[in-house]
């Protein structure tokens, strides 16, 4: 089944594998990973903290963390491939046509710089202008991403700006070159709720205008329903299921991702007791055999413990479940 990002895919990532050497082994952390984004589509990546979803998005901009290692599968952007590119030509790719917004902001500024400094050295190293110009662009980006009395807040420091501020100067360094593509890891997280409703409208707003593609990585299944067009579920370093956003949350197909979003609570209704995920996910090396979360699948059957299913068609989204099988669909029928 195609998604509606596989006709004018700006973002390509084909059956990544990202594996970590160590003396005990070789730790498979991400496994045939696969999907498309599309330009001016946001979407959302979620699981539980070790499903994979950083590393997919580090994958993606060229920052694995040694020994971690793109083993095989592609990543094209525009259509070029950038997974295999020297060290030095990826770096400027991913200043000029890949933005990274990152959990922690103080993480992506120097704190001995200024932030006009900083925003002004990078659009000039990317966008060559001079600068008097970098300098205009970069008060009008401050403008657009919120901060207030920007012909002054440019020439003050990290330090001087609270959390929710920072993120703003960060999202504003993301976007100076204009880039394609954005990688928005737990860009919320950090910061209290008031302000993290604050930073999704303006990342949306954003992203819609500058017509970029984005990935955001986050656990939380709120900033997604209000945020993606479409959502990948990760499980184990693995998509559990991907489709529109709408029918994951309430129409899930694949029983992990029933599990998660049982586990939210609704607003308005009462529950004594959430429903509960029992068990953890498994670690790199003791992945089961067949489909990984059978351990913890109140549906699993014996197929599931023997063979790995891959995404299949389930409805609106595709899901790696057994349960959407044709031959399993027919017997239910």
């Amino acid at each position: 089944m195609a998604t509606p990002a596989q006709h004018n895919a700006l973002l390509e990532v084909r059956n990544l594998r990202v594996e970590f050497p160590s003396r005990r082994g070789t730790l498979v952390a991400l496994d045939d990973i696969s999907f498309d984004i599309a330009p001016g589509e946001i979407l959302g990546v979620v699981g539980e903290s070790g499903a994979g979803k950083s590393l997919t998005g580090a994958s993606i901009i060229g920052l694995l963390e040694p020994p971690g290692r793109i083993a095989s599968g592609e990543v094209r952007l525009e259509g070029q491939r950038i997974d295999n590119l020297p060290y030095e030509q990826m770096r400027k790719i991913r200043g000029r046509k890949i933005g990274a917004i990152f959990q922690d902001p103080l993480t992506s500024l120097n704190p001995l710089y200024t932030v006009g400094r900083q925003l002004v050295e990078t659009i000039q190293t990317h966008l060559g202008l001079g600068k008097a110009e970098a300098r205009e662009r970069a008060i009008r980006l401050l403008k657009e991403t919120g901060i207030p009395a920007a012909e002054a807040r440019i020439d003050h420091y990290p330090h001087q700006f609270s959390g929710g501020m920072r993120q703003r100067v960060v999202i504003a360094l993301a976007l100076a070159a204009d880039p394609k593509l954005i990688v928005a890891d737990e860009p919320t997280t950090a910061l209290d709720v008031s302000i993290q409703a604050q930073i999704i409208s303006l990342l949306k707003r954003l992203c819609k205008e500058h017509g970029a593609a984005v990935m955001l990585v986050t656990h939380d299944m709120g900033v997604i329903a209000e945020t993606c067009d479409r959502v990948a579920v990760m499980y184990a370093g693995r998509i559990a299921e991907i489709g529109p956003v709408q029918s994951v949350i309430h129409a899930p197909a694949h029983p992990y991702t029933v599990g998660l979003m049982g586990s939210i609570p609704a607003m308005d209704e009462e529950r004594e007791r959430l429903t509960q995920i029992d068990g953890s996910m498994p670690r790199l090396n003791a992945i089961p055999r067949g489909c990984a979360f059978n351990p913890r699948c109140p549906r699993a059957f014996d197929r599931c413990r023997l063979e790995r299913p891959e995404l299949m068609d389930a409805g609106a989204t595709r899901a790696a479940c057994w349960l959407h099988a044709t031959d399993v669909m027919r017997e239910a029928a």
